[in-house]
Order: structure tokens, then C-alpha cells, then sequence
């Protein structure tokens, strides 16, 4: 039971409940049990922090009484601001624990634990298959205005090349959780296809859904001090400039680039993936 007027007491019940939590976190009956943990592991570095500090300036305040074995006061002083340069280095390497340790409380907020083993699913992502804007979309928004959204999407097929499609994307970051859009976007579903156009904004963009495997999933770099929203894109690094593709491919080379699209720009704004 802490007292809390007698340091030398306190210490020492202390160091028994952090010797106790040592010994029985070596396993968790209940999953859900570690977030409380957590949280008061991250209480008592808040706690531990402020001790060093204050023992830190405990000893300067009290270096006119130290003196070493001998009774030389200048060695005992100067061993009192030695004391409190170190402890004062400790409790700025606990201020780093306490960050990280708010870091893994808050992510642990977000598990829902279940009783029984919960099965890994696929990932679904969208690939970029063609974008074009202006004078480039214009033929294709004339065909989806005469002949309708499917005909759009079968043209804009032209441009999928299977694997070597799905590869170039993921190459050039152009996979997502979501398709990009702007407000004025207009959306179409054929199949595995999605068709997003704008004849206002004349852009038209083709993506098709791509099944990711539990066994091929990529880890999402967590970029400065935070994990990245859902929704973001697959990868955190940006993506090359693009041309607009000239024609659909006639060899064995892969002929479309692209340019950026401005519902793309705006996500990653949005979310502060632009660098």
C-alpha cells in the first residue's frame, strides 16, 4: 500500500509489483486483459519519469551536505551532479518509452478480441488500370455517352493485361483500399471492373479488383508516429509522374504510362501521404 509521504517505502512496494507484474504477464488467461495492463504499465512510467526528475533535483538541492568516504566535499559534490546528469538522462529515455507505450495502448484499443481463433480472410485491392483526362478522355466519355457505361469499360479494358498489368500497379503504387475520386465522380461496376468518370471534369479512370492472399499480404509501413488510416494506398511511398497511354499495347511491351489524377492528389492530401 503506497503511502505516499515515505519515498524510501513506496520504492520498495514498488519494485515488488513491478517484480509481481513481471511474473504473471508471463501469460494471459484473457487477451482482452492486456489493455488495461498496458495502460497502467504506461501510468507508472508517467509516475516513474516524475521520480527521476525529482530525484535528479533531490540531490542537486542537497549537494552542499555530500562529501565522498574521505570527507572531501568537492568530490561528493561533484559526484551529486553526475547522479542527477544521469538520472535526468533516464527520465528523458522514459519520456520515449511513455510515447511508444501510448503509441501500443492506442492501436490495442482497437482489437476486439474473440474467444476463439478468428480465420485471416483475403485482402481485396483496387488496381489501376487507365486514366485518362482533357482531350484523351474525350473519346472515351463520347463512347460511354453514346453506347453506355459497359461499352466504356470494355474499351478501357484494352489496357489490362492481367499479371503484367497487376505488377506494373503494384510497382508504381497504384493500388488502393479504395478507388480514388473527386465529388463530381461518377461510378460504374462491371464484374471485377470499376469505371470512374467525369464528363465535367473530363477524366475517366478504369480500376479492377485484385485479390491479395493472407500468404502475399504486405505489411503497411507505419510512417512518423502513427499507422496509416484504412483506405490509404497499399504502399507509403509516392508514386512516379505519368503519361497518359497512347494506344492499346500491339507487342510484347508494356506501353501505357500515366498521368496523375487530380481524385488521387486529393486523397492523398487528405490523408498525408503527399511528401
Amino acid at each position: 500500500m503506497a503511502t505516499y509521504y515515505d519515498p524510501v517505502a513506496d520504492a520498495g512496494d514498488a519494485f515488488d509489483a513491478l517484480r509481481g507484474l513481471a511474473h504473471a504477464s508471463r501469460r494471459f488467461e484473457h487477451p482482452s486483459d492486456m489493455y488495461g495492463v498496458i495502460g497502467d504499465v504506461l501510468g507508472g512510467v508517467r509516475a516513474l519519469q516524475q521520480v527521476l526528475e525529482q530525484l535528479a533535483e533531490a540531490h542537486i538541492a542537497a549537494r552542499s551536505r555530500a562529501a565522498d568516504d574521505h570527507g572531501d566535499p568537492i568530490s561528493g559534490t561533484r559526484d551529486a551532479f553526475a547522479v542527477a546528469d544521469e538520472l535526468r538522462q533516464a527520465a528523458r529515455f522514459v519520456d520515449q518509452t511513455e510515447d511508444h507505450l501510448a503509441l501500443a495502448s492506442a492501436a490495442a484499443g482497437r482489437i476486439a478480441w474473440h474467444r476463439n481463433p478468428v480465420a485471416p480472410v483475403a485482402a481485396h485491392r483496387w488496381v489501376t488500370i487507365a486514366f485518362f483526362e482533357g482531350e484523351d478522355a474525350d473519346e472515351v466519355l463520347d463512347i460511354i455517352d453514346r453506347d453506355g457505361t459497359e461499352a466504356g469499360v470494355k474499351y478501357l479494358q484494352q489496357w489490362d493485361f492481367g499479371d503484367e498489368t497487376t505488377g506494373a500497379a503494384m510497382e508504381n503504387v497504384d493500388v488502393y483500399d479504395e478507388t480514388p475520386h473527386t465529388a463530381i465522380d461518377k461510378e460504374v461496376d462491371e464484374g471485377e471492373y470499376r469505371m470512374m468518370y467525369s464528363p465535367a471534369a473530363r477524366h475517366v479512370a478504369l480500376y479492377r479488383r485484385h485479390t491479395v492472399a493472407v500468404s502475399d499480404e504486405v505489411d503497411i509501413e507505419i510512417l512518423g508516429d502513427r499507422a496509416p488510416d484504412l483506405g490509404q494506398k497499399v504502399s507509403t511511398s509516392s508514386p512516379p509522374s505519368r503519361a497518359v497511354p497512347d494506344s492499346p499495347r500491339t507487342d510484347t511491351a508494356m506501353q501505357p504510362s500515366w498521368f496523375e489524377h487530380p481524385g488521387i492528389a486529393a486523397v492523398k492530401r487528405e490523408r498525408g501521404l503527399e511528401l
